[in-house]
């Protein structure tokens, strides 16, 4: 198993101002004719806008025959309009003449394909709509009738989402275990894995929580199949938890997809087996032999939830070498579509499965809290949602805080707390981030992603394995107002060193135990991190399963850009990433918060 977080430095301001204050805009689609029958599309534009602001989401949809490389081009009615950071396509503007040219990854239009891009801008006066756009140079003159209508009323807060017609009409007929629900945790038993329960009860007391439902990691091709059959007692595979499920009665699997080509492009400690060019091996190898196991009909009254590809997408927005301590591998990933569509690919075979749930990770708040990372990383997750065929009606819902640390919640410590009339959000532990707790973060980033297109009936998963930081050192109180730092750092209860902090904490605890339904658009807290299996080995360890030595799993590491050259407060001793680690086990039930009984 393969896990890791990361804070990706300090985020700085962009032109635009907190998630909460983005009100709607307005919405145009206008049909695109070529001067010849070869290139037809249809435009749709919306906005959300502020004052002196506004995020732009575009969607270009293909009517004609397919294109091999696009240039959106249009003109901004107002001279003080402009564009200031975009994505999912390389961005210029001359005067008022905009123009997006599609990355790698998305230049390839099949008849009926789209691509979805976005900026965000900067009005002042007013912040009219283009009026006319272009593709390859063909002017929006008209004379096609647009696929989907353009609405005779804007709508006072939302603009209505933009989502294309499924490239594979939905099933017609029920599922075979009935229609999905919409929250597979409500009064659902869950799948114990057996294998983390034996672990568990090897450690002292571990027989108080070895009972909790846990994740079932595919962390390689071969964990599919695995090795546990009647010549050997090694790990179990895919369909021999499948089978357990059935013998336990359970009414629910959690099961994790964790392949993806380049994984973990900004780390080292959780890296993969395959390599950021092999997105062909990934579908064939790994996700096509997933999906025909969990679509044998044996199986059709479990539901299977899947965790998809935890820390892929976010990567994208944060860890590329335009930002601080980004890498290479992220660019790479980014330019040729690895993630982007082998997460669509994902979503496409497991989610034409009517009793599979898709969840897709959406990192934490102290990654993605800024609002230079909040919008434009919930574009990402849609346009992975609308890859490789997929549709964003193969997504259940998001899960945030997996495998990580982020406290729940910050009773003493709120973004909305001043100190000395000075906001505590320039405090250094809370870096101007618009969160500080998880819970606050999971709300505010679902009704963003609903604003991006996504069903509003999506929930949220989090993490709580991990994330309780009780035991002598956990504050009672808000900590003294002699300074924001000193007020921050004496209330918080999440203890680490640094937010940015991520592999194996001292000091942590369990997390509130899983539950369904716990607060308003939170699906359940979930234990998809099985506690004592590490993050990552303290020193370098030789090892077969390609998982390499990340420097912030060591406890005398000093730290680097990400977490603000702080120490690493990793546990010494620790295995390999996935590999039993009691130590961990026995401090996170010492720290447990609710206490353990």
């Amino acid at each position: 198993m393969n896990v890791w977080r990361r804070l990706s430095g300090r985020r700085r301001a962009v032109a635009l101002a907190g998630a909460s204050a983005l009100v709607a805009g307005g919405l145009v689609t206008l049909p695109v004719t070529a001067a010849h029958a070869a290139t037809q599309c249809d435009v749709a534009y919306t906005t959300n806008d502020w004052q002196g602001g506004f995020t732009a989401n575009i969607t270009i949809r293909n009517i004609g025959d397919p294109l091999n490389g696009w240039t959106l081009g249009f003109t901004f009615p107002d001279a003080n309009q402009r564009v200031q950071q975009g994505w999912s396509a390389r961005w210029s503007q001359s005067g008022r003449n905009v123009t997006a040219q599609n990355e790698a990854y998305n230049g390839n239009l099949a008849t009926g394909g789209t691509a979805s891009i976005g900026f965000n801008g900067s009005w002042s006066g007013s912040n009219p709509r283009p009026t006319s756009f272009t593709v390859n140079g063909v002017a929006c003159n008209g004379g096609t009738t647009p696929t989907t209508p353009p609405p005779t009323t804007t709508p006072p807060t939302t603009p209505p989402p933009t989502t294309p017609p499924p490239t594979t009409p939905p099933p017609t007929t029920p599922p075979p275990g009935g229609p999905r629900v919409d929250n597979p945790y409500v009064n659902a038993r869950g799948y114990v894995n057996p294998e983390w329960k034996a672990k568990a009860e090897s450690v002292a007391g571990g027989n108080r929580i070895s009972n909790t439902p846990t994740g079932v990691w595919l962390d390689r091709i071969a964990a599919i199949e695995g090795t546990d059959n009647s010549q050997s007692n090694g790990p179990m595979g895919l369909r021999d938890h499948l089978d357990e499920a059935l013998r336990q009665n359970a009414q629910y699997i959690q099961v994790v997809i964790y392949n993806l080509p380049g994984r973990d492009c900004a780390a080292l400690a959780s890296n993969g087996e395959l390599q950021a060019h092999e997105l062909p091996r990934y579908k064939a190898q790994y996700i096509d032999p997933i999906a025909a196991i969990m679509g044998d009909t044996k199986y059709r009254n479990l539901r299977i939830i899947t965790v998809i590809e935890i820390d892929s997408l976010p990567n994208l927005v944060t860890n590329t070498t335009n930002n601080p301590g980004g890498t290479a591998m992220c660019d790479t990933v980014k330019a040729n579509g690895a993630y982007v569509e082998g997460v669509g690919y994902a979503l496409a075979k497991l989610g034409a499965i009517p009793n599979v749930y898709n969840y897709i990770d959406a990192g934490h708040h102290g990654w993605l809290g800024w609002d230079s990372n909040f919008v434009p990383t919930a574009q990402i997750l849609r346009d992975a949602a609308r890859a490789s065929g997929s549709t964003t009606a193969n997504v259940h819902g998001f899960i945030v805080n997996t495998a990580n640390y982020s406290a729940l919640r910050e009773p003493y410590a709120r973004v909305t707390d001043s100190v000395n009339g000075q906001t505590v959000r320039q405090s250094k532990w809370i870096d101007w981030n618009q969160y500080n707790d998880e819970l606050s973060f999971a709300q505010a980033f679902r009704q963003e992603l609903v604003r991006q297109g996504f069903d509003s009936g999506i929930g949220m998963l989090i993490d709580t394995s991990r994330n309780g930081w009780g035991g002598a050192n956990r504050p009672t109180g808000a900590g003294p107002t002699t300074s924001v730092d000193a007020y921050v750092d004496g209330g918080r209860v999440d203890r680490r060193i640094h937010k940015g902090n991520w592999c194996n904490q001292a000091g942590a605890g369990l997390g509130e135990r899983p539950r369904a339904a716990p607060e308003p658009g939170i699906d359940a807290y979930v234990w998809i991190k099985p506690p004592g299996e590490s993050d990552g080995s303290s020193r370098e360890i030789p090892n077969n399963d390609g998982k390499g030595f990340d420097r912030m799993c060591d406890p005398t590491y000093t730290g680097n850009e990400r977490n603000g050259n702080n120490r690493s407060g990793a546990l010494p001793d620790a295995p390999i990433s996935g590999a039993w680690f009691p130590a961990q086990l026995s401090e996170l039930m010492r720290n447990a918060y609710p206490p353990l009984s």
